[in-house]
């Protein structure tokens, strides 16, 4: 009887945290709009003789499944992300210039595409080999390691609280780290019509690529 409790236990333990790969599929499939704030910081690989230095920004963050997302930052400097389902947009208000990629060349192997573009798991699992993460700082987390070899990064966490975002990494292919916290994240919002339409404003230099 007491192995049995204990065997019980132990699978009632277990059943009750969630690994971040089921956390990402819960999300992946639940959640198919949402919005938050974010702080980002990002710190640069340590050079010879100086320390690692590191630079935030914060902004806001909203998201429409499957293909739809925006980030505006708005401190320090003003930059908006755009993505519209065809076309992936990226405009600097102190450059007052807007790039322009074709979204289907653009996002397959991305961050965005972990936690806002990809309609289900297996449609991340084409692009990523996906794994649970040990548990840190009260959240659950997924690994994922892009499958192509050209990918810019070398590897994305996705952190859940609940089954709900709370932090994405990022380790690109320079040692460069990036950490996005979410903040207030609203579940299956209710956003804006318009929310994901971009105009490159008049007299803005556009770049298409």
């Amino acid at each position: 009887m007491k192995r049995i409790a204990l065997i019980l236990i132990a699978a009632s333990a277990m059943s009750a945290r969630a690994g971040g790969l089921e956390s990402l599929e819960t999300f992946v499939k639940t959640v198919k709009s949402g919005k938050a704030d974010f702080t980002q910081v990002v710190t640069a690989p340590a050079k010879e003789g100086q320390a690692a230095r590191s630079k935030a920004s914060s902004g806001s963050f909203e998201f429409a499944r499957p293909s739809r997302f925006k980030f505006v930052y708005k401190k320090p400097f003003e930059q908006t992300i755009v993505a519209d389902g065809q076309t992936l947009w990226l405009y600097d208000v102190d450059l007052n210039q807007v790039t322009a990629r074709k979204q289907s060349a653009a996002l397959g192997s991305t961050p965005a595409a972990l936690i806002a573009a990809a309609p289900d798991l297996k449609a991340l699992q084409a692009d990523f080999a996906l794994a649970d993460a040990p548990d840190k700082d009260g959240l659950q987390w997924v690994q994922g390691t892009p499958k192509a070899k050209d990918s810019q990064l070398q590897q994305v966490r996705v952190g859940f609280k609940q089954d709900q975002l709370a932090v994405l990494e990022i380790l690109d292919s320079f040692g460069q780290r990036s950490v996005l916290s979410f903040v207030g994240f609203q579940p299956n919002a209710a956003l804006d019509a318009g929310a994901f339409q971009f105009k490159p404003p008049a007299g803005a230099d556009v770049v298409r690529q």
